[in-house]
């Protein structure tokens, strides 16, 4: 049944919450929690809800009764940035001040003395920011085994149920400490492949990780890595496990700082022989507040294949060696609720994730990044393919803009944090459009392909790492990045028609406008990389032929041309085009151009830049839903039944 609670007139006060149940039970009095009292399957069934109730832009769900486990289930709490916002109405100024203060203390105080009452929430965030160490806590009262957590499988092919919300918490061996931790989101999967039931699960943590540096002192060391798995607790605590912090910012002081309450922690064993009085080298740190813990170590030299598993960039992320986790105990509470999401090509709930981190640090960057005015990692694409940025350009004020300030800001986004796993990085000059927004994407790209000039404004480095999950590249980790810099005056009059006498060769169709200046082509498939070299030389001579004036006429206007396979899949939304090209193509290696030269291992091309956006062989499947899932969802959503004005 649905079941909303809601009266405009008379929100509820805010108070921190000590629980995810406080959570969902503030939720829910205020109109924003579906419960489903119908039992459910895990595997498919409850995350096609899921993903169909976010599509609706609809609210938390509360699954009562989740098929083979005896625990409730919840999604999509963070799934609109209304909610969001809502759950942490009380605290996200507070914590923004903490982060401007960690970033930039002088600024900080300047605009702080003309303000005092800020300087007074900030102190109070600063104070729920100090974890507290406690002897006990509601995880500790109950423990079970991890067959019997809900088993979420997201998508046809992943390997197994995975835990989509996990809390993974360590210590560096070598300088331990909670205010010294880590508590980041990393894939955990619980059953399946070889792993020994309830003894082994999956921990995947990608490149470029703090965990990972952990773990590499812990080898050094000779020992296990001691890991704790957190699941649910105040919303803050999830949300602390994306947030990209300061250096010296642990996520539990932020996550006290959100939640308006200290982070309460203990230490397992403590609590079990609590006359050692002293902390162990076994002892496990736990949130006393969370719904779950799982307990452990990872074994140096560990692994074991990992996945499939449908990853956040709409492909499935392949099988491969990960470390496995020693499981110890699984702890809960009496009234454990199991949060969960769905990853999958964007738009997801974890889109709402980036809106919120972007609420609370962007008017940071220019603080971190000098010369930046702003970054915006495409959610559309994955996030991590492509980058669009807005810099200064102020190193030659008396001569025509061109890129130069913004090549060294480049440099410096491409070296900080998880900026650093970009393929595509787009900057432009603020200067030469002062109403220029990244989130603008259409916008922004027009403005960009405008300017650009392709035989100086391509930058590449062509053996590089790129992100863990995307398959574009050359091998796990491996790939390529490219700059693309655009300053000074317009250089291309962009068409926004098809062009009526535009010659192509055999195998190359339906020609579609898909935003002004990209011309989308469809292309032969991909099969390997001699046929397609083949074929793309092919283009390339009839596009650059001499003996007519039409096609160079034709083409003037399209600064950029991409090779896709499905031409009107591609052009029919901007997410499509952004999709498609960013997460299909690996810069060194699908990035070619007409009349394109190499001087002095500059390489550029004097006509139309190219991207081979097709599907290679060696690149992931895309993610498909299930049709027979699809149809039972559908059946929930029918009159009569309990999605009914909902999905």
């Amino acid at each position: 049944m649905l079941t909303f609670v809601y009266d405009s007139r008379h929100p509820t006060a805010f108070m921190p919450y000590k629980s995810l149940r406080h959570c969902l039970t503030d939720l829910e009095r205020n109109g924003h929690l579906l419960r489903l009292s119908k039992e459910l399957d895990p595997d498919l069934v409850i995350p096609e809800i899921h993903r169909r109730v976010f599509q609706a832009d609809g609210p938390a769900v509360l699954y009562e009764k989740v098929k083979g486990s005896p625990f409730p289930a919840v999604s999509n709490l963070f799934g609109t940035l209304e909610r969001s916002q809502f759950i942490f109405r009380d605290t996200l100024e507070r914590v923004q001040g903490i982060i401007e203060l960690k970033a930039d203390p002088p600024a900080f105080l300047r605009t702080a003395a003309a303000n005092p009452g800020r300087l007074f929430d900030v102190a109070k965030a600063g104070l729920t920011s100090l974890p507290k160490k406690v002897r006990t806590g509601p995880v500790l009262a109950n423990e079970t085994t991890i067959d019997q957590l809900p088993k979420i499988k997201c998508w046809p092919n992943d390997g197994g149920p995975f835990v989509l919300l996990p809390q993974v918490y360590t210590e560096d061996p070598l300088d331990p400490g909670i205010l010294k931790s880590n508590l980041g989101m990393y894939r955990i999967q619980l059953a399946g492949n070889d792993y020994r039931p309830n003894k082994e699960i999956g921990l995947h943590y990608q490149i470029r990780r703090d965990i990972g540096i952990h773990h590499t002192n812990a080898i050094e060391k000779g020992e296990p890595l001691r890991v704790s798995i957190f699941v649910g607790g105040p919303p803050a605590h999830t949300f602390a496990a994306v947030m990209p912090l300061p250096e010296g910012l642990p996520e539990v002081a932020f996550a006290g700082a959100l939640a308006g309450r200290r982070y309460r922690y203990a230490l397992a064993e403590e609590i079990l022989t609590p006359d050692t009085g002293r902390r162990t080298p076994h002892a496990s740190v736990v949130s006393t507040d969370a719904d779950f813990v799982i307990t452990g170590t990872v074994t140096p030299g560990q692994t074991k294949p990992e996945g499939p598993f449908g990853d956040h960039l709409g492909y499935y992320s392949l099988a491969h060696d990960f470390p496995v986790l020693q499981v110890e105990h699984v702890y809960h509470r009496k009234d454990a609720v199991w949060p969960f999401t769905v990853v999958g090509r964007p738009p997801q709930e974890d889109t709402a994730f980036g809106h919120l981190i972007h609420e609370i640090t962007g008017p940071m960057v220019p603080v971190s990044l000098p010369g930046v005015k702003e970054i915006n990692a495409v959610d559309a694409a994955g996030v991590h393919p492509i980058l669009l940025a807005i810099g200064s350009e102020r190193y030659v004020p008396y001569q025509e803009r061109q890129p130069q300030e913004i090549l060294t800001i480049a440099n410096a986004i491409l070296g900080f944090g998880a900026c650093s796993l970009a393929k595509y990085l787009i900057i432009a000059a603020g200067e030469d459009d002062p109403g220029l927004d990244t989130h603008d994407i259409s916008r922004f790209l027009q403005h960009v392909l405008e300017r650009v000039d392709w035989t100086r404004d391509l930058h590449f480095q062509t053996r590089t790492t790129i992100d863990t999950l995307d398959y574009s590249g050359t091998g796990l980790n491996e790939g390529s990045k490219v700059v693309i810099a655009a300053a000074g005056n317009k250089k291309w009059d962009l068409a926004r028609e098809v062009p009526s006498d535009l010659p192509l060769p055999n195998g190359f169709k339906k020609p579609t406008v898909a935003l002004p200046g990209i011309l989308v082509l469809e292309a032969p498939r991909f099969t390997d990389a001699t046929t397609a070299s083949e074929h793309l030389a092919q283009l390339c001579a009839t596009l650059e032929s001499e003996t007519t004036q039409a096609t160079s006429k034709a083409l003037a206007g399209f600064p950029l041309l991409l090779l896709v396979d499905d031409s009107v899949f591609t052009s029919r939304t901007l997410n499509n085009l952004l999709w498609t090209t960013f997460t299909r193509s690996n810069p060194s290696h699908d990035i070619h151009g007409l009349h394109s030269f190499t001087e002095h291992k500059h390489w550029g091309c004097r006509g139309s830049l190219i991207i081979d956006a097709r599907l290679k062989p060696h690149h992931a499947p895309p993610l498909l839903e299930d049709p027979t899932v699809t149809a039972q969802v559908d059946q929930l959503g029918a009159p009569g039944g309990p999605l009914n004005g909902v999905i």
